[in-house]
């Protein structure tokens, strides 16, 4: 199955397939019902403290993988919300839906690269 990556303020498609809300915060101006979610994992976000420390920086975007993936390695809820992505994209087309502004240096692109 497909993977790709959109902004969570971007008009849904139906080419999105099952829409995936992978943020550890609800993003601000987005009503449930315009986000039109099938799941919102929240628990597969970074930390809070990894979040902060990265700030979307590409010059720290390789170490944030490494740390990000030590995270969904060792912390129990996010090990069991990536499993619940592994097993719904298995079955399904995906969008994992993420509200930063950087396309291309954040968490989403990791766990796309991972799947």
């Amino acid at each position: 199955m497909t993977v790709k990556i959109k902004r969570i303020y971007e008009e849904p498609a139906e080419s999105d397939g099952k829409r995936i809300l992978v943020d550890g915060i609800w993003p601000r101006g987005v009503s449930k019902e315009e986000a039109k979610l099938d799941e919102w994992l929240k628990e597969i976000a970074p930390s809070k403290d990894l979040r902060q420390w990265f700030v979307h920086d590409p010059d720290k975007f390789d170490p944030f993988k490494k740390k990000y993936k030590e995270e969904l390695k060792n912390n129990e809820e996010q090990k069991e919300a990536y499993s619940d992505l592994q097993k719904l994209i298995q079955k399904h087309d995906v969008t994992l839906l993420t509200a930063t502004k950087d396309e291309k240096y954040n968490h989403a692109q990791v766990l796309k690269s991972l799947l």
